[in-house]
């Protein structure tokens, strides 16, 4: 009897082991827009090798300073993906994590690093194409923190036809005024001298390069009936320093009557707030997959 339940634990034990989803990580994409090779970082669900279906796509990306290993290293993405699902919280998806550098996900002025292109046009139909996805807009989201968080609304706001959600953590909102009144150090640190073209101060920083990606300026004037075919999910800690741009991200789309969710918990800028978020964007990307 004892050697019946012993081999019945085992079995268990297996069968759990066996069914929890696994990262892998140093995979590359070579990209002739970016003329160079990409790395990225893949969660794949527990019964991926052995199913015949095909999963639903969470692109999550990284913040400033970070790369692909951010969300597997720091995010317990593995970890965190597996007990949500297990809590029956979320579906079994697929969840990718480019390396951007500090592109900020978007095509620089000068176009030696179209970011953006090379996401939407090269990276998404390159995951469609060698992993088992369901390769519609109504099965693949976007999500990110900081940088990553700014990128996932580039993504969410420019290419309602891609997405089915969104869900920015601790975004890097910014409006025109804070822009022009980011100090020299801080503009060449995060790279926007060579991303917006100029290492000009004040209001002449605000080039045509900015506009096009001011995630302010996209939605005051993209139409709300384009925005609202993507479901937002806006996260943001009440002592993080960006609080005040996502706060006024809120009020431009409630404004504009366009449909999101919207909190502010406690905490602040960092992995502990954000690992606290992760379940949430599961749960909330899946309720989009499942519509």
């Amino acid at each position: 009897m004892k050697k019946i339940i012993l081999l019945l634990l085992l079995f268990f034990i297996y069968t759990l082991s066996f069914s929890q989803g696994k990262i892998v990580e140093g995979l590359v994409i070579h990209s002739k827009l970016l003329a160079k090779d990409v790395k990225y970082s893949i969660y794949l669900p527990g019964d991926y090798e052995v199913s015949q279906r095909r999963y639903p796509v969470l692109y999550l990306l990284h913040g400033y300073s970070d790369d692909e290993t951010g969300w597997t290293q720091f995010g317990e993405v593995q970890k965190i993906t597996n007990e949500t699902i297990a809590q029956g919280d979320a579906t079994q998806m697929i969840i990718a994590m480019p390396d951007a550098g500090v592109s900020w996900y978007i095509n620089d002025a000068a176009g030696k690093v179209p970011y953006e292109d090379f996401f939407i046009k090269e990276f998404i139909p390159y995951i469609d194409s060698v992993y088992k996805t369901r390769n519609k807009k109504e099965y693949r989201a976007v999500a990110g923190l900081s940088m990553g968080g700014y990128g996932s609304l580039i993504y969410g706001m420019k290419h309602p036809d891609l997405f089915a959600a969104c869900a920015p953590l601790s975004a890097a909102v910014w409006n025109d005024e804070h822009i022009a009144g980011l100090s020299a150090n801080d503009w060449s640190n995060y790279k926007f001298n060579e991303l917006y073209g100029t290492n000009a101060e004040g209001k002449k920083r605000l080039t045509d390069t900015w506009y096009k990606n001011s995630i302010l300026k996209i939605a005051a004037t993209t139409p709300a009936e384009k925005l609202n075919q993507v479901r937002f999910y806006i996260d943001c800690g009440d002592d993080d320093f960006l609080i005040k741009g996502n706060m006024e991200l809120h009020a431009l789309l409630t404004d504009q009557k366009v449909k999101h969710e919207f909190r502010v918990r406690d905490g602040a800028h960092n992995w502990t707030y954000w690992r606290t978020a992760l379940p949430e964007v599961l749960k909330f990307v899946s309720e989009s997959f499942h519509r």
